[in-house]
């Protein structure tokens, strides 16, 4: 069944609180954030699920061939896995907000998803993602906010790929909010900031 399609951590959420889904980066796995993800919103559910693609023993979303050169072919197919293991999680919590928070290679996952299924997530936060093709046209993300969090001097992900993706999401009316720091592919403090006043203010 696609809702156990994944290995993946996950909790119930409280009351109203929404469903955040988490996707870490090359390496990490599923309890990479949902700790980072307690801490801000404590009465949220969490859906984490962990990369199923080996790359030399870390995990990760999709294929690769080398760094921003990405199998498409796969990516289509396990863009289409993950949407289908989202919406399936998204049918158990009927009426209730859906967020997304992915950094680096899940955040490449998490936007791919975007461009395909915009309909599945109220909020995105996307950390250093790094897009390197042009995505289609999708006007249905005018219903979506979304974060792109990125460092300035990031060798993995070029700014101006992060600022092509940021006027991408622009474009299709989506409503967006960036933060940069002057640093590389880390997360900073401020990005931390940054993030939980978007995801606190809805």
């Amino acid at each position: 069944m696609a809702i156990d399609s994944y290995i993946h951590h996950s909790q119930a959420p409280q009351g109203a609180a929404p469903l955040v889904f988490t996707f870490h980066g090359t390496g990490g796995d599923e309890h990479q954030f949902p700790g980072f993800v307690n801490r801000i919103l404590p009465e949220a559910g969490i859906v984490s699920p962990r990369g199923d693609v080996s790359e030399y023993g870390a995990a990760r979303f999709f294929k690769r061939a080398g760094e921003g050169v990405y199998d498409m072919a796969d990516l289509a197919q396990r863009t289409s896995q993950m949407a289908a293991f989202i919406r399936s999680h998204k049918e158990n919590n009927p009426d209730r907000p859906i967020y997304g928070l992915g950094y680096s290679n899940g955040a490449n996952i998490l936007a791919s998803v975007l461009f395909e299924a915009p309909d599945l997530f109220d909020r995105a936060v996307l950390m250093h993602p790094l897009i390197p093709f042009n995505p289609p046209a999708q006007p249905r993300l005018a219903s979506l906010s979304v974060l792109i969090t990125a460092g300035q001097r990031d060798p993995i992900c070029p700014l101006p790929l992060t600022e092509r993706l940021t006027a991408y999401f622009g474009a299709q009316g989506a409503r967006v909010e960036t933060f940069l720091h002057h640093g590389g592919h880390e997360i900073s403090q401020g990005e931390v900031d940054a993030i939980t006043a978007f995801l606190q203010k809805a």
